[in-house]
């Protein structure tokens, strides 16, 4: 792999090009120590607390790679830090602090197919070390082919909860209990048999609690549930998200929320074997497929996706990766998609950033420098690794760039699913992030949200907790942008 990418831009209808004119490029960070063959899911989050994000890896074999980033620089640390380095094959991790006591912990699941398999819990020592708690803490969750598992507060209780996705099984959802996590009751009617990969929570319809949607794989039928207090109903076919008449090779994977069009409104994109779905929220409830219409739909095995602006022109870029067959060879295969405000185009000047991964996709900023870094996994190349691209985008554009750290009243990162809306003085929208709930392939990462702004001049934002009904507003002035990330705790 080669180390630096060097793509300037050049004379295109990419809007951000036209109007200014910008010098782009990406490089390979540390590439030769991220060349581990068989890297497959990815997450980032501050598990120190010294604010900078770090970098979580599974790898098969069943080693948990940790990287502390020291002010830009990787130092892999997980071993000495309690990680395993072998055993069950870890298919997925996610940050989240389950414990409410300011540390990030990690859950991760096993794909030990046919034979038992299990869940496992890291329990965030202070930042000095990581202690296994699966069982203690009632996440064991033994049998399950463990696929996405997302860290959300389901009923408002201000305890992160956890919901388990089972690539041959029912998924499942734990309460927690102040550190000890219940299995819903069957009447939540959450247990849903299907094999499902993906799993993305946010409030579908404006109420207040999150919402679900699960990618389900082998022609089985996706699914939305409607969380009503706790009981889940699934409304995919009468919104028409169910994808009914699927083959048996074809199925969701993937799923990424973001505002794509800045309308205030949270989008879904689905990453599919077959043809990639994304559906637009009408503002009421109910959602349209526009993928084909929009230039997203390019079928193939699309594993994951992640929605962001790597170019800060205000709108949200779009990535997908996955694999495909080259003489009976899997090879990394994906797609850069520039939001164009009308539609999406592909962008081509970056080749490295769609070859080099085929399952985890993330866009972070790693180092804090106002622009969207991007990190991928290989987990079927000859190859292998798990890469980190940074951004090299001009002063003057990483300046318009906010990163924004929603919190808990203490400052704990729990907040899941929070949407932040961004309005410029005269009070017009210019769009919504989402708290992360879960996305890439298996994971879960505890970041800031990220906007670019059009230009320098005060931005209001409203921010939306989930159980709360009047949402937060805070304004910024351009001097604030520059403090990455800029913190905003629940009242």
């Amino acid at each position: 792999m080669k180390k630096t990418i060097i793509s300037l831009c050049v004379v295109t209808s990419f809007a951000a090009c036209a109007q200014a004119a910008t010098t782009q490029s990406f490089s390979s960070v540390q590439t030769e120590t991220f060349a581990q063959k068989g890297s497959v899911s990815q997450a980032w989050g501050d598990y120190d607390n010294d604010g900078d994000l770090d970098y979580l890896i599974s790898i098969k074999g069943g080693e948990v790679r940790l990287y502390r980033n020291d002010n830009g620089m990787f130092v892999s640390v997980g071993a000495e830090l309690g990680l395993p380095v072998s055993g069950d094959q870890i298919r997925g991790v996610s940050w989240g602090d389950y414990d409410n006591d300011g540390y990030l912990d990690i859950i991760g699941g096993s794909n030990e197919y046919p034979f038992a398999s299990r869940s496992y819990v890291w329990h965030n020592e202070q930042g000095k070390g990581f202690k296994e708690v699966g069982v203690e803490t009632g996440l064991a969750n033994y049998g399950r082919i463990s696929r996405q598992t997302n860290w959300v507060d389901v009923n408002n209780d201000g305890q992160l909860d956890v919901y388990a996705a089972d690539r041959a099984g029912a998924n499942a959802l734990f309460y927690n209990q102040d550190g000890k996590f219940i299995p819903a009751g069957s009447e939540s009617k959450i247990y849903d048999v299907r094999w499902t990969v993906g799993a993305c929570w946010f409030d579908i319809d404006s109420d207040g609690d999150l919402d679900l949607f699960l990618a389900n794989q082998n022609g089985q039928t996706d699914a939305v549930a409607r969380n009503d207090e706790g009981i889940f109903t699934d409304i995919a076919k009468e919104l028409g998200m169910d994808q009914s008449g699927r083959s048996r090779v074809e199925g969701g994977v993937g799923c990424a929320v973001g505002d794509f069009n800045n309308d205030g409104h949270l989008d879904l994109y689905v990453a599919t074997y077959g043809l990639n779905l994304l559906y637009q929220n009408n503002g009421d409830g109910s959602f349209t497929e526009v993928g084909k219409t929009l230039g997203v739909q390019d079928p193939d095995h699309t594993v994951a996706a992640a929605w962001g602006d790597y170019d800060n022109d205000g709108l949200l870029d779009l990535i997908a990766v996955g694999y495909h067959k080259v003489d009976g060879v899997s090879e990394p295969y994906g797609k850069l998609y520039h939001n164009t405000g009308k539609g999406f185009e592909i962008d081509e000047r970056f080749p490295e950033l769609v070859t080099a991964g085929d399952h985890g996709v993330e866009w972070i900023d790693y180092n804090n420098d106002g622009a969207l870094d991007l990190s991928v996994t290989d987990g079927y190349g000859d190859t292998g690794g798990h890469f980190v691209f940074q951004n090299h985008l001009d002063d003057d554009a990483k300046a318009r760039m906010l990163s924004i750290l929603v919190t808990d009243s203490k400052g704990h990162y729990t907040q899941a699913g929070a949407e932040v809306r961004f309005y410029n003085q005269a009070g017009e929208i210019l769009g919504t992030r989402m708290v992360s709930t879960g996305g890439g392939y298996n994971a879960q990462s505890a970041r800031p949200v990220y906007f670019a702004a059009p230009e320098l001049a005060p931005v209001t934002l409203k921010v939306t907790f989930m159980g709360e009904e009047k949402p937060l507003e805070v304004t910024l002035t351009p001097a604030q942008f520059s403090q990455r990330p800029f913190q905003i705790k629940r009242p």
